[in-house]
């Protein structure tokens, strides 16, 4: 049997202290050594799972966009190795011919950007207001067959783009169905997908200006001012109306997720409290949509400036609907100026990430308000 004082002298052996000397402190296993070597495994076994999906984003994302960087730099034409005697470094010389050297490049980039600009500007507010209004529609519980009507809205979204551009182009074309409904009405219809001229400057030649003033002659990325308030284009106008019709019903889903999630207490509170359907909206709905707005705002955003499917299918090398997009593409593939099509996708990436993040301070403070 073992006595008390036997114990003691034990767990003092194991300590190290000595019999009749000060007690020493217990030397007990560090349990962080395991814990380490348990958290390593831990973190091996991790990056072994991630590995085939990370190898797959090397080898499609990260590598394709380090020699799209490359190519920017260089004179490449396409028909050699990028890496091959032939190809030689230019510097920032595709940038400067795109934004500060006068030329035709430089006035193809400028207008692309005033194109695709317009299209952003109006596309944008169009199709998030046209979501919301068809998300409040579908989202009213008073509605009767309120599934067929989502189907509806949404079917455009899921259509083939090609089948319903090639529609587009078929009922805005000079002898279209737009202009025979038009002529009914004594209206004589442009030829919207070629007509250059710009709506604005239409309607400025009709009011009785037909010279621009002096001011308006001064050049920004190789097309004047007055080219610059020129509006978009018929042709362009065609792809807005396409681009609103099509993706509203996208984003109506995202905004009647949003609007089911919203508590039906907090409505029937105010409702009680004696507010109007648009005080209901204003106040109550539309801020607890906050964070959809933020969403739906930026996903349109970089979508329409990203644009080139419904401009390619328009027209090749229409200047009535240029994209910076599709004018990467024109230099690359076209023209094998794949430097200047690398510089104007860099050029385009730039632009999308300041509006973005512009757009997002400014909605958030609006929206706050």
């Amino acid at each position: 049997m073992t006595t008390p004082s036997r114990v003691g002298t034990e767990a003092l052996a194991a300590s190290g202290a000595k019999p009749g000397g000060r007690l020493g402190v217990l030397r007990l296993p560090r349990p962080g050594r395991r814990r380490s070597s348990a958290t390593a495994g831990q973190n091996a076994g991790g990056w072994l799972f991630v590995s085939p999906a990370l190898a797959i984003l090397l080898l499609f994302l990260v590598i394709p966009i380090c020699l799209a960087v490359y190519v920017s730099f260089t004179d490449w034409s396409g028909l050699t190795s990028p890496f091959g005697p032939t190809v030689h470094g230019v510097g920032l010389s595709n940038y400067a011919s795109l934004v500060t050297q006068p030329g035709l490049n430089q006035q193809l980039f400028g207008t692309s950007v005033r194109d695709n600009f317009y299209y952003v500007v109006f596309v944008v507010p169009l199709q998030t207001a046209l979501a919301l209004w068809l998300a409040i529609v579908v989202n009213n519980r008073f509605l009767k067959g309120r599934g067929l009507f989502r189907l509806a809205f949404y079917f455009p979204s899921v259509t083939s783009s090609v089948a319903i551009t090639t529609v587009f182009i078929f009922l805005f074309q000079g002898t279209g169905a737009v202009n025979r409904f038009l002529s009914f009405f004594g209206v004589k219809g442009p030829n919207w997908l070629y007509d250059s001229r710009g709506i604005f400057n239409t309607l400025f030649y009709n009011l009785g200006m037909h010279n621009p003033p002096a001011w308006s002659n001064h050049m920004f990325l190789g097309i004047s001012v007055w080219q610059w308030l020129a509006g978009p284009s018929f042709g362009m106008c065609v792809l807005i109306i396409l681009a609103t019709w099509t993706t509203s019903g996208t984003f109506m889903l995202l905004f009647l997720a949003a609007m089911q999630g919203i508590p039906a207490d907090v409505e029937e509170a105010s409702e009680i409290d004696g507010a109007t359907s648009w005080q209901r909206f204003r106040r109550v709905t539309l801020p607890m949509l906050r964070p959809v707005v933020v969403l739906v705002l930026t996903l349109g955003l970089i979508g329409t400036w990203q644009v080139f499917d419904q401009v390619t299918l328009v027209g090749p090398h229409n200047p009535t609907t240029y994209t910076p997009a599709y004018l990467s593409y024109y230099l690359s593939f076209q023209n094998s100026q794949f430097g200047q099509g690398a510089a104007i996708a860099f050029l385009l990436f730039v632009l999308i990430v300041i509006l973005t993040l512009l757009q997002r301070r400014f909605v958030k403070e609006d929206l706050t308000r």
